[in-house]
């Protein structure tokens, strides 16, 4: 079949790969560049790891969310302007994760996303003849004392359950493992089975140029309907024209939704918009990713520099970036690393603002389209869209194939939220 993906982030590249090895000719539309600084692909926190289960969504949430509105620079903020579109997406939200079995269930279900993500990256990444970006070091979590790790028992013992295994630290093993760290950190968990790519936006563009140079076309185009007839899709529409097409892959992130409602699947989705600050040649840094419990904000030595990303905004995606968030992530690496120098010179820190595509429930839309079996959906990752990208390319070509799907789709149906 002819296969047209809409969207050339990680899902989509890998969604490609995965559809020629099934033996279907591609079409990849995307209005940007592979791997570019537009993709969420681009700007994420680098980590490809087993212990994302966790969703947003938590047991008592409610109770935080006038501090999000009152506080623009928090972790997780809501623009006010923006609360009254919000309001389907929140409600839905803060119910997700409203008790601890809710949050089971989202774990159990995400899991298999993420279970062998850096081996399946790692895979795909030597195919592309990139697999030196992909490296296996673990992944370290760090608290002030234990204490702070046992007043988060209740996502660890979740993670546990799930499968995910790490090895403790004392203050000790921290100051050898991490020199440069500052020392009010006294405790922290390994993640072993964890690991992280060095240039994610080199990455995902390699992916897709490997999927052109096994015979995928690169479309430079903004998908902007689907022409279905009698229930068949016969084309994607763009604004640089019509693709003829037997089937189409919805993997267009935060974009997705409009495309999505015009296959019969009305979609809960909203934009988390994230940030990152990237520190070159930094005097200190982690030798490990990281991920202080305190800002928790990921914390990786890239190809490019010190890259330090976090940071939830909801305000939509035609918002001008706060770039002060940016320089919180700044700042609280020269606080993590007293090796630093506090008057970095501008020239130094790179800035970054992206858009995440998030469901209220952390999961997920990968699934026949409830309006035309000829589409799929493969968006609304969240924060799991790098790690997962492998699988959940996997599972839409096995359903856009007919293959027996190589993980159960039922969590993550699209028609959930219809």
């Amino acid at each position: 079949m002819h296969v047209v993906v809409i969207g050339a982030g990680i899902v989509g590249a890998a969604t490609a790969l995965e559809l020629q090895r099934d033996g279907h000719a591609v079409t990849i539309v995307e209005p940007g560049d592979p791997g570019g600084e537009q993709a969420a692909s681009y700007g994420n926190g680098c980590w490809l790891s087993p212990s994302s289960v966790i969703p947003m969504s938590a047991p008592g949430l409610w109770r935080k969310v006038p501090g999000y509105l009152a506080d623009p620079l928090g972790p997780l903020a809501i623009r006010w302007a923006y609360l009254p579109h919000l309001l389907p997406w929140l409600r839905r939200f803060i119910t997700a994760g409203a008790t601890p079995a809710r949050v089971r269930r989202i774990a159990r279900a995400l899991r298999p996303l993420v279970e062998d993500c850096p081996a399946w990256h790692l895979a795909l990444a030597e195919e592309a003849g990139v697999g030196h970006l992909i490296e296996r070091r673990g992944l370290l979590y760090v608290f002030p004392t234990r204490a702070d790790f046992e007043a988060e028992a209740l996502s660890w013992t979740i993670r546990h359950e799930t499968g995910v295994r790490w090895i403790e630290l004392d203050e000790n093993d921290l100051r050898q493992r991490e020199p440069s760290l500052d020392r009010r950190y006294t405790f922290g968990l390994v993640v072993e089975d964890g690991g992280h790519c060095t240039d994610p936006g080199a990455y995902v563009a390699a992916l897709v140029a490997h999927a052109q140079a096994q015979g995928a076309t690169l479309m430079r185009a903004r998908a902007q309907s689907l022409r279905i007839v009698a229930g068949k899709l016969r084309a994607v529409v763009t604004d640089a024209g019509e693709v003829a097409c037997d089937r189409a892959v919805i993997a267009a992130g935060a974009w997705s939704k409009t495309l999505a409602a015009q296959a019969g699947d009305r979609v809960v989705l909203e934009t988390e918009r994230g940030y990152h600050a990237v520190i070159s040649d930094p005097e200190a840094h982690n030798r490990t990713p990281m991920m202080p419990s305190d800002g928790k904000m990921a914390t990786t030595m890239t190809r490019g520099g010190l890259r330090i990303a976090g940071q939830v905004e909801l305000a939509g995606l035609d918002a001008a970036p706060n770039w002060k968030r940016a320089e919180i992530l700044r700042d609280y690496a020269l606080r993590t690393f007293p090796g630093l120098p506090r008057d970095l010179p501008p020239e130094r820190v790179r800035v970054w603002m992206g858009h995440r595509p998030s469901t209220p429930d952390g999961l997920p839309c990968i699934g026949v389209a409830s309006g035309c079996a000829d589409v799929v959906h493969a968006f609304g990752h969240g924060h799991v869209g790098l790690a997962s990208g492998p699988i959940s390319g996997r599972l839409a070509a096995d359903l856009v194939s007919g293959k027996p799907p190589i993980i159960d789709p039922a969590p993550y149906r699209p028609a959930r939220f219809n």
